[in-house]
């Protein structure tokens, strides 16, 4: 269970688009885990497709999630 815990902040992490120079803050990592992984989980480990991912999701997402990916550049 932990480990997937972790593996989910990892897959936000890399979900988010690299607009901004800093990475993820925990709370957008947390507002996007649950949307990543029901949407885009084929793109673990691959940013610029699960930013892709996201992005054509972006209707189907959580609203924090789409807020997230929104100021983002999403």
């Amino acid at each position: 269970m932990k480990i997937s815990v972790l593996a989910a902040l990892l897959l936000a992490a890399a979900a988010l688009p690299a607009a901004a120079q800093s990475g993820p803050s925990v709370q957008e990592q947390m507002a996007c885990r649950g949307d990543a992984s029901k949407f885009c989980a084929e793109h673990i480990g691959k940013p610029p497709q699960m930013n892709a991912c996201l992005r054509e999701n972006k209707s189907k997402l959580s609203d924090p999630c789409r807020k997230v990916v929104e100021s983002r550049g999403g």
